[in-house]
């Protein structure tokens, strides 16, 4: 089955939206850092936490996590910090 959008795995990193992990005081040089990426491709890559299992069984109606999806957690003031990164279109 064909689905309107797939991620380009040809796709390299172009730039990290918001401050790092390190900025945030969300790590102390420990390899599990949350991070957030603009990619070659123009999606976005998102570095966090797997909570599909804890989260999972408590989506909001018609939310649906596919096979091949995971859903991941990223410290709030993360995303804030990116907004300025964060493109309007």
């Amino acid at each position: 089955m064909s689905v309107p959008w797939e991620p380009d795995p040809t796709t390299d990193f172009r730039k990290r939206w918001g401050k790092s992990a390190r900025e945030l005081g969300h790590t102390t040089d420990d390899p599990r850092c949350p991070d957030i990426w603009e990619l070659e491709s123009g999606d976005v890559a998102v570095i966090g936490r797997d909570f599909t299992e804890v989260l999972g069984s408590r989506l909001p109606a018609g939310v649906t996590i596919g096979a091949d999806e995971r859903l991941v957690v990223i410290p709030r003031d993360m995303i804030v910090s990116a907004k300025s990164d964060i493109p309007d279109v």
